[in-house]
């Protein structure tokens, strides 16, 4: 193979000597984007399709945080991370908000990989790229936070970097990422999407450490001003080095950005509602069905809005503790699943405004649906004998959690809940629960929203009818932080977002090795080898097709090893503001795009004097 003299000047000695090594077994190619199992259909854009280059500038927008902050790097694991801290940093590419698994020049002008042998990727930064204080970004920064990213950031950040083997400097522009396996297609999307900090700005840092000290960045925003714990607002940076690039053209364009912090989400919707703060995502059903009513919103102040993306439901759930009695049990956890009755909840309380969840990647071409197709009974077959039997039953059904009548009383159900305790050596003993070892079964439920009292009582209720002792435990923010860091709990309620792309963040929720690391996200404590096993199936995925196959795969085996009762999530998403701000006429297929919205000054000074009237 040839290597043109411009490409060879252009790489550097270091780098033709890599780039020769590399061709040896694999054909790289040089691009403005990275695209996986797919094309970019915006390569050649000036702007993105779902922006407004012409949008204008100013104005604020503010929105909502729970609880309280303490530190302004995410990375480091400690502490409560502020919100809104991703507008100071750059990352490598920028996502595309309607392909999956497509990124645009941000740091990076062009990247370098063999798409269908991925062992390594080389990022060519653009030698404009500048940190806030007008210092160059340099390949020795972004060495210096994949290099500290791997040695003291949380374990869930270095499991997701796991398979990065070394990081390296080929010239001021130019860092090399080589991988541990021979094929990760997926590594050059993560490698790209992460935020790139000053190597220069830490050297008198300690990086381990809890800090509200602003962080260099070269994002679009700096910050403002910090009330420790209560605000943080960013201010935007006029002078920001990456304005004029196609995916951020129309994008930023409020001149200020504020989070409000609220102790529960009750007291954050009355804040709202004066107009505290001016863009609100509603996430309880009996609020959107009857609170919006209030003097505002009838005033047209104040609209609201439903958005619908291409994206798998959030992953609402209860978790079981699976390291911890009764739970290390599948019996006792398929059981229990039995006991939760959506159909009455969401006639009841829900007002029909939820669906109920049968997949991990509900509402989305990976969700696992009927029974497996021949193509998964291929690769499914292998794993079988290695399955507990119940789990090696469910992974062959067409599976689905029972329904209920919704009469609310569930009676057919509990009877099914009680029959399978018994079969499963559990008896009673005084008209309590006791295991095969005759110890009673005592559940604590850990949650820190009061207002999920009333979701969770019903299922409460339905335990004790079966001779359960249950308490619900509530703590504080940081309090219950901390104690998911460290699996301190028996059941709690989670919410996990997934991508249609999914792919090394899969081991972070599911695998083993994560199950024992502090801070991780396997909180259900899952280890399974098999699942182990499909969760490196998806990873190494060779198109897109087989993303889809092995995620269903990966989808039937959570599913039947009841590792978490999946709950209720929506179709759509829910959001109500105050209604100076406008957005594009086109919308994107994968996110709200709220980036890309721009607030309209005489709406706004209309809403000003508004809300000084009240």
């Amino acid at each position: 193979m040839l290597l043109s003299f411009a490409y060879a000047k252009q790489l550097g000695a270091v780098g033709v000597l890599c780039w020769i090594a590399g061709a040896l077994y694999a054909a790289p190619q040089t691009t403005p984007y990275i695209a996986i199992h797919t094309t970019a259909k915006y390569a050649n854009a000036q702007a993105m399709p779902y922006a407004n280059p012409v949008a204008p500038k100013g104005g604020m927008i503010s929105q909502a945080g729970n609880g309280t902050f303490d530190n302004l790097n995410g990375f480091n694991g400690k502490g409560t991370s502020a919100e809104g801290t991703n507008f100071l940093f750059d990352t490598l590419m920028s996502s595309s908000l309607d392909e999956p698994s497509v990124m645009y020049p941000l740091l990076a002008e062009k990247v370098t990989f063999d798409p269908d042998k991925t062992k390594f990727v080389i990022f060519h930064l653009n030698p404009k790229a500048r940190f806030s204080n007008g210092t160059p970004v340099t390949a020795e920064d972004v060495k210096f936070t994949f290099d500290i990213i791997q040695s003291k950031a949380n374990p869930g950040f270095q499991m997701y970097l796991s398979d990065l083997e070394k990081t390296e400097v080929l010239s001021k522009y130019q860092v090399k990422m080589t991988f541990k396996s021979d094929n990760n297609t997926e590594m050059p999307l993560i490698l790209a999407s992460i935020a790139i900090y000053s190597k220069a700005d830490w050297k008198n840092k300690d990086f381990a450490k809890i800090t509200l000290q602003p962080i260099l960045g070269s994002g679009p925003y700096l910050i403002d001003r910090i009330d420790a714990g209560r605000s943080i607002s960013y201010k935007r940076n006029p002078n920001y080095w990456a304005k004029d690039l196609a995916v951020n053209k129309g994008r930023y364009n409020f001149d200020l950005v504020k989070f409000v912090y609220y102790r529960n989400l009750d007291i954050a919707f009355e804040g709202f509602k004066s107009g505290q703060y001016t863009f609100h995502e509603e996430k309880m059903s009996r609020k959107w069905t009857t609170e919006y009513n209030f003097p505002a919103l009838k005033a047209g102040m104040v609209t609201k809005y439903i958005s619908k993306t291409a994206n798998p439901a959030p992953t609402q759930s209860f978790v079981f503790n699976t390291r911890k009695a009764p739970f290390n049990d599948i019996y006792f956890r398929q059981a229990l699943s039995y006991a939760y009755d959506f159909e009455w909840l969401n006639k009841a309380l829900f007002y029909g405004q939820y669906i109920r969840l049968n997949s991990y990647f509900q509402n989305s071409e990976l969700a696992a649906t009927g029974l497996p197709s021949q193509q998964e009974l291929q690769m499914i077959q292998p794993y079988l004998a290695r399955l507990h039997p119940l789990q090696r039953q469910g992974v062959l059904a067409n599976w689905k959690y029972p329904p209920s009548d919704a009469s609310g009383f569930n009676r057919n159900n509990l009877l099914v809940v009680r029959t399978l305790l018994l079969k499963a050596g559990y008896r009673y003993q005084n008209a309590m629960l006791v295991d095969p070892k005759g110890q009673p079964i005592r559940i604590e439920f850990m949650i820190f929203q009061e207002s999920l009292n009333r979701t969770l009582m019903p299922f409460v209720r339905n335990l004790k009818k079966l001779g359960i002792q249950v308490s619900i435990r509530q703590v504080d923010v940081p309090q219950y932080i901390e104690r998911m860091r460290r699996s301190d709990f028996q059941m709690t309620t989670n919410v996990m977002p997934q991508s249609l792309t999914p792919g090394n963040e899969q081991a972070q929720m599911w695998s083993s090795k994560a199950a024992d690391e502090v801070g991780n996200y396997n909180y259900a404590g899952i280890k399974n080898p098999v699942i182990d096993e499909a969760i490196q199936e998806v990873i190494r995925a060779p198109n897109r097709e087989q993303l889809i196959l092995r995620t269903k795969v990966l989808d039937r085996l959570l599913r039947s090893g009841y590792y978490h009762i999946l709950t209720y999530s929506k179709d759509s998403d829910w959001y109500a503001y105050w209604s100076m701000y406008q957005q594009p006429k086109v919308k994107p297929q994968l996110s709200l795009g709220l980036d890309y919205w721009w607030s309209e000054p005489k709406q706004a000074q209309k809403i000003n004097q508004y809300l000084r009237k009240q």
